[in-house]
């Protein structure tokens, strides 16, 4: 396990309320905790900012019946075999699906793969969750 390390910072005493208040709703049971959850987030941006290897997950909304829109994804994962960890598919009803893929990889891999999904005609949403690779 690390070992911790004490800081201490000077924070203006309306910005520290706002910090808590917003810490309380999201449910961080410590100042502490709630900066490691800010110090970590910037650090996620940080490795997608510089190109590192980064995961993710791209999740997609479609209507399953349209079938070539559903060849077209199956496609498309393959042709981003590279990075493509794995996808999990779920029925959200009769004609809605999801699917979350699970990638790792070069950002810019990433984001085109994110893109080329984006430009599938008929496509209900698709979002990029982006995430550290932990190392």
């Amino acid at each position: 396990m690390s070992q911790l390390t004490r800081i201490s910072i000077s924070i203006e005493d309306d910005l520290i309320q706002r910090f808590d208040a917003i810490s309380e709703q999201q449910g961080l049971p410590t100042r502490s905790e709630a900066v490691k959850h800010l110090i970590n987030s910037a650090l996620v941006q940080y490795e997608w900012s510089c190109g590192d290897i980064v995961a993710g997950v791209v999740t997609i909304i479609y209507d399953h019946h349209k079938v070539s829109l559903v060849q077209r994804l199956l496609e498309v994962q393959h042709n981003f075999g590279d990075i493509v960890i794995c996808s999990q598919h779920a029925h959200l009803d009769h004609d809605n699906c999801m699917e979350n893929i699970i990638v790792k990889g070069k950002v810019e891999r990433v984001k085109e793969l994110h893109k080329t999904l984006l430009a599938i005609k008929g496509m209900k949403h698709t979002t990029l969750s982006m995430t550290t690779t932990g190392n």
